[in-house]
C-alpha cells in the first residue's frame, strides 16, 4: 500500500497545463501554499496529519512506461512532453507543518518551491493526502477531549469510504489521540496497537450466552470484554457476564483487562445500572465499554448526564468525519522567481475576502506565552524576517487591522512551523513512528485552553500577518485596483 505509485493520482487539468508550461517553455521555479480557510467541525482548531504518506508520493513520482502509454492513448499529449515525463524526477524543495501539530486557517501547511510544472503536478495529490488525513485526526482530537481520559478505539474500518481511507484514516486517527484501531492492517503497517472484542454472532452461534461468555473468557482471558446486549443487557448479558468473571476469580485467572461492551441502548442509564452490578459482585475495575454511532457531541452529553463508561468505541462518524466530510484544503500561487533569485510576490483576488490570498515566499512563527506555556498567536512573515524575543511584538488582526495587541518583550517565545522536507528533490526529514507523533499532538493540544477546545463558540486562535507581509498584500491589492 505506501509502495503503491500514485503519480496519475491527478487531475486532468494539472497534466494538461504541465504540458502547456513544457510547449511555451516555462520553467520558472514558484511558490505554491497548501493551506485551509476555516476550521472543520466550527471548531478552533485543526491537527496536521500525512506528511509520511506525501513524502512516500514524492518519493516514489515517477512516470512508469504503462503511465506514458495511457496518456498517449488520450491522444492530447505530444510526444516531446511524454519523453520528458518518462524522465520525470522531483526536483524542487518542500517544506511543511510536521504532523499532530495544531494548525489554524490560512496559514502554510506545506509549501512547494519547485520548477512549475513540478509544483503544478503534485497539487491534487498533496491535497488529496493532506486533508483527508489531518480532517480525520482533528475529529478523532475532538473525540478523544469529549471522552475526558477515557480510551477512544477506532473502529470505523467497514463504513469507511475504501480500504485507503480506512486504513489511513485509522492512522490519522491514532495521531489525534486514538489509543488503538480494530483496523488490523493499519497495525501492520503503522505498528499502531489493534483492539477489538467480539460480535454479536459470536453469541448466536452459541446455545445459549454463557456458554458463548465462557468460551471466550477461556481463550482470551487477559482481554476479556464481553459483549452484554444481544438480548437483554440488564436481565441476561450482565448476570452471565458477572458469572464468567467470578468463575475466572475463582479459578486464580488474573483479571487484567476485563469488562462488558454495550452496543444499543439509553447508554447513560444503562451504563449506570451496569456498574452498580459490577461493582456490588466485587468487579469495580471492571471496563465499561461502550459503541453504537458515537461522536464528540454524544459522548459529551452521556459525560454531562453522568454515564459511567469508561472505554469508547468510536466507528463511522469518526473514519468519516461524518458531520464535516471535507477539509477544505487549497493550493496556491504565491511567488515566481525572476532570473535574479528574487521572488515576486503574486496574489489571488476575489469578491469572497477569505479567498484572497497571501503572496510571496512565505513561513510560519508559533508565538507563545511564556509564563503559561500557551499558544497567543501565530505570525505568518516573509521568509528571512527575523524577529527579538526581547523586544515588544504588536499584532493585529489582518482582517480587522484595528484590533492590534503588544506582548512585551520578554513575556513570549517564537517557534518557526515550517521544517525542510525536501531538499533538491531529495528527502531530508525523517518521520517519527505513529506513536511518537501522538505524544507530539497530545502536547500541542496542551498548548491551548479548553475555550478554543470547546465545540460550541470556540475562541479563536488568531492567524496574523508580519507589517512587511501585510505592506506586501496591500501594495498589490492597491495595484490591482488601479
Amino acid at each position: 500500500m505506501s509502495t503503491l505509485n500514485l503519480t496519475l493520482l491527478t487531475d486532468l487539468y494539472e497534466m494538461t497545463m504541465m504540458q502547456g508550461y513544457f510547449k511555451t517553455g516555462n520553467r520558472d521555479v514558484a511558490v505554491f501554499d497548501a493551506f485551509y480557510r476555516t476550521n472543520p467541525c466550527d471548531g478552533g482548531y485543526a491537527v496536521c496529519a500525512g506528511l509520511d504518506q506525501m513524502i512516500d508520493y514524492i518519493k516514489n513520482l515517477h512516470f512508469d512506461e504503462e503511465d506514458i502509454s495511457y496518456l498517449r492513448s488520450l491522444s492530447i499529449f505530444d510526444e516531446d512532453f511524454l519523453t520528458y515525463l518518462s524522465n520525470f524526477k522531483f526536483s524542487g524543495d518542500i517544506y511543511a507543518i510536521p504532523e499532530g501539530t495544531l494548525i489554524f486557517p490560512r496559514e502554510p501547511l506545506v509549501k512547494v518551491i519547485a520548477p512549475i510544472m513540478e509544483a503544478q503536478l503534485i497539487e491534487t495529490a498533496v491535497l488529496n493526502i493532506i486533508n483527508h488525513q489531518s480532517l480525520i485526526a482533528t475529529k478523532a482530537a475532538r473525540v478523544c477531549y469529549a471522552a475526558q481520559g477515557d480510551g477512544v478505539m477506532e473502529f470505523g474500518l467497514r463504513r469507511a469510504q475504501g480500504p485507503d481511507s480506512g486504513t489511513y484514516g485509522a492512522r490519522a486517527a491514532v495521531i489525534g489521540g486514538c489509543k488503538g484501531t480494530s483496523n488490523v492492517l493499519a497495525g501492520q503497517m503503522f505498528d499502531v496497537p489493534i483492539l477489538g472484542t467480539h460480535a454479536h454472532s459470536w453469541i448466536m452461534s452459541f446455545p445459549d450466552e454463557y456458554t458463548a461468555f465462557k468460551k471466550y473468557a477461556e481463550l482470551y482471558p487477559s482481554a476479556c470484554i464481553l459483549l452484554v446486549d444481544t438480548y437483554d443487557t440488564l436481565k441476561s448479558g450482565m448476570p452471565n457476564a458477572i458469572k464468567v468473571f467470578k468463575e475466572m476469580r475463582d479459578a486464580g485467572i488474573p483479571l487484567t483487562y476485563y469488562g462488558i461492551r454495550m452496543d444499543s441502548g439509553d447508554l447513560a442509564y444503562l451504563s449506570k445500572k451496569v456498574r452498580k452490578m459490577l461493582d456490588d459482585a466485587g468487579f469495580p475495575d471492571a471496563v465499561i465499554s461502550a459503541s453504537n454511532d458515537l461522536d464528540e457531541y454524544l459522548i459529551e452529553s452521556l459525560k454531562i448526564q453522568g454515564a459511567t463508561i469508561t472505554s469508547w468505541g468510536v466507528g463511522t462518524n469518526l473514519i468519516t468525519s461524518k458531520d464535516n466530510p471535507a477539509f477544505g484544503g487549497v493550493y496556491k500561487l504565491a511567488a515566481i522567481q525572476n532570473e535574479a533569485g528574487e521572488f515576486i510576490p503574486k496574489i489571488k483576488l476575489s469578491e469572497n475576502v477569505e479567498k484572497v490570498t497571501n503572496p510571496g515566499n512565505k513561513t510560519v512563527y508559533r508565538i507563545y506565552d511564556k509564563e503559561t506555556g500557551k499558544i497567543k498567536a501565530d505570525l505568518i512573515c516573509l521568509v528571512g524576517e527575523v524577529f527579538d524575543e526581547s523586544k515588544d511584538m504588536k499584532l493585529f488582526d489582518p482582517n480587522a487591522p484595528w484590533k492590534k495587541t503588544t506582548l512585551p518583550g520578554g513575556s513570549y517565545t517564537l517557534r518557526e512551523l515550517l521544517v525542510p522536507v525536501f531538499q533538491k528533490g531529495e528527502c531530508v526529514y525523517e518521520s517519527p513512528s505513529v506513536m511518537d507523533i501522538q505524544r507530539y499532538c497530545t502536547r500541542e493540544k496542551d498548548t491551548i485552553w479548553d475555550e478554543t477546545k470547546r465545540f460550541v463558540n470556540p475562541q479563536e486562535i488568531y492567524v496574523d500577518l508580519s507589517d512587511k507581509l501585510y505592506e506586501m498584500k496591500t501594495a498589490l491589492l492597491n495595484k490591482e485596483h488601479m
